[in-house]
């Protein structure tokens, strides 16, 4: 745990232009090995993309639009998926204007929602596409120094938001996931992965890589969702300058909580992908199956606006297939590179010898197996986060006190210089589709007039429907047993 006066520290202190407080190379080594989230500070002091504020980003795009989604700033009991949103086409200047207060004239489509009312999010936005004509300043953002070679804008996304604006608790399936603040500040809530059944996990609304929770962690509904108070909600206020690391299928839920904040992030790919893809691909074979057989007419558009259609079953399973190939080309050369490393001396062949010993027993290649602690997560000892050289460049976010673990409960000071609460211590991943605008109703909640005045499910209303069964059907936990044994049937 670090005194205020240090986190002080990481805000405002730059150690020279050039200089850094870690080398590509042991950076990469930490995102690649840390197993919890952490924020790096005075990283990124150099880097051109931290002027990319609304003012700057509005002035490169010179009146191109692009997609916002609106949503209110009423809190509710359940989340405001995407697909209760309302969506407009806009300029950055229109939506500056709306949310300094201007004149609805100059704010084109926002003139349309009342500011005090609602927050708008331009989320998602490849900076590949949205800068598509001006590749130069794909530059700007410096991945290198992360230890990513050749990573830069063109494999990074763009968030901007107004206060309010968030993104409901989801995790993602695939890779790791490096955020830079740029303007404004954003409140980040995460769970880890051994959190994932009292988040109760739903697959609707569908979209590839995201598993949302239908649990609303900013204003939980504990009759619906008792388990939630067994959640460990780990709270950090990321400011401008500051880089957060978020692990491997940690959960997150987060909030604009300045007027106007803008935020850039990369998803950093991982071996342990190619098996996330057969359990994706399994679980789009098995949600359009069923979604597709239901009646139209009972209005339950299930698609998030991420996913343009639903895909055929003859393409799931090609997709299936191909997903399934690649794992096992990953696990051979992963078989390859260890038999080749086995001969480089005594020391590299005990190594070898051992990772032998657990494929004797069932396990795979470092790289490449099957990861039956995924949602335990118990495998990073405290002697590995020991020779993590957490500090003032490199702060651990740590767990909320238990007495303040309500997500009512504001878990950090509002002060810039407050990192953490004073109590505590083309990417290729996501394969988001071109948005379009959507008006959809999400069934997986129980419907407004079945709740009564307390909310609570209406007694009378037994009958299970679709969701409840797809919920338990493409539940993480089964589907990461079908993958393997899917996988045990291949490989036979």
């Amino acid at each position: 745990m670090y005194h205020k006066s240090s986190l002080y520290s990481c805000f405002f202190l730059y150690i020279g232009e050039d200089v850094k407080p870690f080398t590509p190379e042991k950076t990469k080594e930490i995102v690649m090995s840390l197993q919890q989230p952490a924020v790096f500070c005075n990283m990124v002091g150099d880097w051109p993309a931290l002027h990319w504020n609304a003012k700057h980003l509005s002035a490169v795009l010179d009146g191109k639009t692009i997609q916002f989604r609106l949503g209110l700033k009423t809190v509710d009991l359940v989340p405001q998926f995407e697909t209760k949103c309302n969506y407009v086409k806009a300029t950055l200047e229109e939506f500056l204007a709306w949310s300094c207060g201007q004149p609805s004239c100059l704010s084109g489509p926002f003139s349309c929602y009342e500011y005090s009312k609602y927050w708008a999010y331009a989320d998602y936005k490849y900076i590949a596409r949205i800068f598509e004509d001006k590749p130069e300043i794909f530059q700007d953002i410096r991945w290198s120094d992360f230890g990513f070679p050749g990573r830069s804008g063109k494999e990074s996304t763009l968030w901007i938001g107004s206060e309010g604006a968030n993104t409901p608790c989801h995790l993602d399936s695939y890779g790791c996931n490096l955020v830079l603040q740029v303007q404004g500040r954003k409140r980040w809530h995460l769970f880890p992965p051994g959190d994932t059944s009292f988040l109760y996990p739903t697959r609707i609304p569908y979209e590839e890589s995201s598993i949302f929770s239908r649990v609303n962690v900013a204003n939980p509904d504990l009759k619906r969702f008792p388990e939630f108070r067994n959640t460990t909600a780990h709270v950090v206020t990321l400011s401008p300058g500051q880089v957060l690391l978020v692990p491997r299928h940690w959960w997150h839920y987060v909030e604009s909580i300045d007027p106007i904040t803008v935020s850039i992030n990369s998803w950093i790919e991982l071996d342990a992908d190619h098996e996330a893809r057969v359990e994706e691909a399994i679980t789009r074979m098995l949600v359009c199956a069923i979604k597709s057989a239901e009646n139209p007419s009972d209005g339950d558009l299930w698609l998030n606006p991420t996913e343009v259609e639903a895909t055929s079953h003859e393409i799931n399973l090609q997709y299936l297939n191909k997903a399934v190939s690649a794992y096992f080309k990953c696990q051979k050369a992963s078989v390859s590179e260890q038999a080749r490393s086995s001969s480089a001396g005594a020391e590299q062949r005990t190594s070898a010898s051992c990772k032998r010993k657990k494929r004797e027993v069932g396990c795979e290649p470092e790289g490449c197996r099957l990861l039956t602690h995924e949602f335990g997560f118990s495998t990073f000892t405290a002697e590995k986060l020991q020779k993590i050289p957490f500090g003032p460049h490199l702060i651990q976010v740590l767990p909320q006190a238990q007495e303040t673990s309500s997500m009512g409960a504001v878990a950090v000071e509002s002060d810039a210089r407050d990192l953490l609460h004073e109590n505590e211590g083309g990417h290729f991943g996501k394969l988001h589709c071109t948005r379009k605008q959507l008006v959809m109703s999400n069934d997986c909640e129980t419907p407004v007039h079945q709740m009564d005045s307390d909310s609570s499910p209406n007694a009378s209303q037994t009958a299970l429907s679709t969701n409840d069964l797809l919920d338990c059907l493409v539940n993480p936990h089964v589907i990461n047993l079908v993958a393997r044994l899917l996988l045990e049937r291949t490989r036979v």
